[in-house]
């Protein structure tokens, strides 16, 4: 109360009347920002004063500090109060006239305006100070109240391998006796995750013969081997029929296999056999059982012959007329007369070929 009491004086002796009753322009005390500054500094003045309890509450088990902190928040407050009751005096006792030369605000002298704001700025200075002593006392005594033990903190890999650390006499008892280069070994338990991993390889050993071996719900390293295979040979097949009709001069091959070559033979047969003969030993073609050769006798010469076919001495292209896998296996048969003893073989024609 004996603060509310100082307060309530000091602001009784302020010459701030809020009036208007100037008989000319109004001074300093009635301006707008002047009464703003006031109310302000007022509003501050009781923010000191709380503070200022509080503080005094918080050192009550403390009688010096208290004492010493009752007489600064005194100081502070009268110091507070009687500059704000001189600042609005000192408004008020400057005629407006005189104010208006070279005013920082128009209708606020220079003189008033620089002392409210300096009591303002020193209120809040003080504020400050208050504040933070207030929060450095509580903050200090709250934390030796509520201070705890400090847990110890255990590394991932101790919880890991659950490994504790002993002293020296408790290492005795689990000592088995047995150094190697000066280390010690220690009856120690294995680590929970060693553990852990062996009874999972034991249950998946168990389920694995059941499965393979077993029940034999899955297939096993030599049956998945064997069904690749298939699944292997069932590919070729599908590239080899997709690809058959790619075949041309260039990149045809020599046949061996006897299904492709009765199958030349059954196409040579039906179309060549007119003007080769029968046995290739030639009629109005030439002879294709000798080395001579009038197109080349290569499996890449005679399959170019067979698809553009030689117009001036009467062939014809065969080329709409049988796939190039066709034409690769006429030409394959062809290269299979080399050699053999037709009946009435025409005479040679052409260039002699040993190796094609």
């Amino acid at each position: 109360m004996k603060y509310i009491k100082s307060f309530l004086l000091a602001l009784a002796l302020s010459p701030v009347t809020f009036s208007f009753a100037q008989t000319e322009a109004p001074s300093s005390a009635t301006h707008p920002v002047a009464i703003a500054m006031v109310i302000i500094m007022i509003v501050l003045a009781g923010v000191i004063l709380v503070l200022g309890k509080a503080m005094i509450a918080g050192y009550t088990t403390f009688k010096k500090k208290s004492e010493k902190a009752s007489e600064t928040t005194k100081a502070v407050l009268t110091i507070s109060l009687l500059l704000s009751s001189f600042a609005l005096s000192a408004q008020d006792s400057v005629p407006a006239a005189v104010a208006t030369s070279g005013e920082w605000i128009q209708g606020i002298s220079n003189t008033a305006f620089a002392l409210m704001s300096s009591i303002l700025v020193l209120e809040l200075i003080i504020i400050l100070y208050l504040a933070r002593v207030s929060n450095s006392f509580f903050t200090t005594h709250t934390a030796k109240k509520r201070a705890v033990p400090k847990k110890k903190t255990i590394h991932w890999l101790e919880r890991l391998n659950n490994t504790k650390s002993v002293d020296a006499t408790s290492e005795a008892h689990v000592n088995l006796g047995h150094d190697y280069d000066g280390i010690g070994e220690l009856d120690n338990p294995t680590p929970p995750w060693w553990q852990w991993g062996f009874v999972l390889s034991v249950v998946f050993a168990v389920v694995y013969l059941w499965v393979y071996f077993v029940s034999h719900s899955a297939p096993n390293q030599i049956k998945e081997l064997e069904l690749a295979n298939v699944k292997a040979e069932e590919q070729i097949k599908t590239y080899l029929a997709s690809s058959a009709n790619k075949i041309d001069e260039n990149t045809v091959t020599l046949l061996e296999d006897a299904t492709e070559i009765a199958a030349g033979k059954k196409i040579f047969t039906s179309s060549c056999a007119p003007c080769h003969g029968s046995e290739g030993g030639g009629v109005v073609g030439p002879n294709l059982t000798d080395n001579y050769w009038l197109h080349g006798g290569t499996i890449h010469d005679i399959f170019k012959t067979i698809k553009n076919g030689v117009p001036e001495k009467g062939m014809k292209s065969w080329k709409d007329d049988f796939t190039p896998k066709q034409i690769a296996q006429l030409a394959s048969f062809i290269i299979s007369l080399k050699g053999t003893n037709p009946a009435n073989p025409k005479e040679p024609q052409g260039d002699l070929i040993e190796n094609n």
